[in-house]
């Protein structure tokens, strides 16, 4: 447990000195967000924070993981570098979807290569390829979460300290290691991402903070219950980015619209639609995110039939909230 604090501690630190730096240097290169019909900010914001938080989480990593060695802490340091790289030549060169689609999938089978797979199907082939899945599926959902001042760096923030207690409380200490360097990553920059904010995290950070907590998700185990139940875990722990991607896809599935393409039918931009300002959506949207992340930290301690009956009502209120959010949403035009 003093481990993780030390991670925690440094991760946050390093953070919040490397923030003002990485916005220095986006200056410097050009590496300007403009204002884009996706974003509430009307503002030209430099880039690269997501660097800041990747610098902060890898020197954390390496001057206190006791196990930054093995081979699966090393897969998920060399596939988090690898989608950083990737994200950072997005937000230079605006890469092609599918090439961006293709990179993800990469950094995806560099966990597989390194033992960090899903385990609970019965064929090889296919927990690679429901690894691959949720990889990319948790990558995009954080990357189309930051459409608002604070939001993706505060739900991954909420998200790292759930799975933070989850592994102290199951004494799993990979996944703690991760936990506690993300966290302190992502509030370190959240000083200056939050609404107003001075810099903005960009690809390079929301594909790393997608791909490590898409990690952390399939490290985390509970060998006392059953597969399902594992897997619910992490779900209810990343509820609040995969119900935001779940909603996107499907509006614009229905209306025809391409789903790669950024647009203010978020359920931020909703609930701003309805009535709040920016900021208090962001705030409303990371007590939902807590909320999940307590239902998570309750199914994993709870006995079986409790944990399903609990996480069923969490899914009738998502689809439910669903509904509403789609029914009542006015597109502009």
């Amino acid at each position: 447990m003093s481990n993780f604090l030390l991670i925690f501690a440094a991760a946050l630190v390093c953070a919040i000195g490397a923030t003002p730096i990485a916005r220095q240097v986006a200056l410097r290169l050009g590496i300007i967000n403009e204002p884009a019909g996706n974003r509430f900010s009307n503002k030209r914001i430099p880039m690269l924070g997501g660097i800041a938080m990747y610098a902060a989480f890898i020197i954390a990593v390496l001057l206190f993981a006791e196990q930054f060695y093995i081979s699966q802490m090393l897969g998920i340091l060399v596939g988090a570098t690898w989608v950083s790289f990737l994200g950072i030549w997005d937000d230079r060169k605006m890469l092609n979807p599918l090439a961006k689609f293709a990179g993800q999938i990469f950094g995806a089978l560099i966990l597989i290569l390194t033992g960090v797979q899903v385990e609970f199907l019965h064929q090889p082939v296919l927990n690679a390829g429901a690894t691959i899945v949720w990889v990319l599926g948790i990558t995009n959902a954080i990357n189309f979460l930051d459409n608002m001042d604070g939001l993706s760096g505060g739900v991954a923030a909420i998200a790292a300290f759930f799975f933070l207690a989850l592994a102290a409380l199951n004494g799993q200490i990979l996944v703690g290691m991760l936990a506690a360097a993300m966290l302190g990553a992502a509030l370190g920059f959240l000083l200056y991402n939050f609404n107003p904010a001075t810099i903005f995290m960009g690809d390079a950070g929301s594909l790393f903070i997608g791909f490590i907590l898409a990690a952390i998700g399939i490290k985390l185990r509970f060998p006392a219950n059953t597969d399902l139940v594992t897997w619910m875990v992490p779900v209810l722990v990343l509820g609040l980015p995969i119900f935001d991607t779940t909603l996107v896809t499907l509006s614009r599935l229905r209306r025809r619209v391409p789903i790669y393409v950024g647009g203010k039918d978020h359920t931020s931009h909703r609930l701003v639609q309805f009535g709040l300002s920016p900021r208090a959506s962001v705030l409303v949207l990371y007590l939902v995110s807590a909320a999940c992340g307590a239902l998570a930290l309750i199914v994993a301690q709870a006995d079986l039939v409790t944990g399903y009956a609990l996480a069923s009502v969490g899914a009738l209120i998502a689809l439910i909230a669903l509904w509403q959010l789609e029914s009542r949403f006015q597109y502009p035009g």
